[in-house]
C-alpha cells in the first residue's frame, strides 16, 4: 500500500502546510522564494507519482484516491494564500483577477462532487486532454504568482503568472462544461 508513487502523493499533501507558512508573510521574499522551489518540487512528484505508478504497475486504490485530494489541497491553499487578505496591497491576486481564481477552485469542487457521485454510479470520468493542459496553465500561473512574490521587481513575472491564470480559468470553464455534460448523461 506505501509504493513509493504512494509515498511520493502523501509528501505533498505534508508538504501543503510547509507550502502556506513560507507564503504566509508577503513581506518576506526569500520564504516565497524558498515556497516557489518546494511548489515545484511538488509539480514533480505530481508527474512522477502517477508516471511511476503506470510504469511500475503499482497503480493502487490509495494513489487513485490521494492524488486528486492532494492537487485540489494545494491548489486551494495557494489561492488562498496569494490571494492574501492579511495585506491587500500585498497580495498577488487581486481585483478582477479574484473571478479568474475563483472559476478554478470551484470547478475543482464541483469536478470533485461530479466524479464521487459518478463513482457511486460505477461510471468513469478520464482527464481530458485539454484538462491536462488546463493543469500546466494552473501550474504554471500559480508558480509565476509565487515566484513574483520572491521577485516583486520583476514586474513580468507577475503578468505572466496572472495571464496564465486566466487562460487557465478559460480551460477550466470548458473542461468543466464537458465534464457536467458527461456526467447529465447519468442523471435521472
Amino acid at each position: 500500500m506505501l509504493t513509493l508513487p504512494n509515498l511520493l502523493t502523501l509528501s505533498r499533501i505534508v508538504a501543503v502546510p510547509l507550502l502556506v507558512a513560507f507564503l504566509w508573510w508577503p513581506r518576506w521574499e526569500a520564504g516565497f522564494g524558498i515556497a516557489f522551489a518546494l511548489y515545484c518540487l511538488m509539480g514533480i512528484t505530481d508527474y512522477f507519482d502517477g508516471y511511476l505508478a503506470r510504469a511500475q504497475g503499482a497503480v493502487s486504490k490509495l494513489g487513485v484516491f490521494l492524488d486528486p485530494i492532494a492537487d485540489k489541497i494545494m491548489v486551494a491553499a495557494v489561492i488562498l494564500m496569494l490571494v492574501g487578505t492579511r495585506h491587500d496591497d500585498l497580495a498577488l491576486i487581486t481585483g478582477v483577477h479574484l473571478i479568474a481564481a475563483l472559476i478554478i477552485l470551484l470547478r475543482e469542487i464541483a469536478v470533485s462532487g461530479l466524479r464521487e457521485f459518478l463513482a457511486g454510479l460505477q461510471v468513469s470520468l478520464p482527464v481530458s486532454k485539454l484538462a491536462k493542459w488546463k493543469t500546466t496553465l494552473q501550474l504554471v500561473a500559480f508558480g509565476a504568482l509565487i515566484l513574483a512574490g520572491a521577485l516583486p521587481a520583476q514586474a513580468w513575472i507577475k503578468v505572466t503568472g496572472l495571464g496564465c491564470l486566466w487562460a487557465a480559468a478559460a480551460l477550466t470553464l470548458v473542461t468543466g462544461w464537458d465534464y457536467l455534460r458527461v456526467g447529465i448523461r447519468h442523471m435521472d
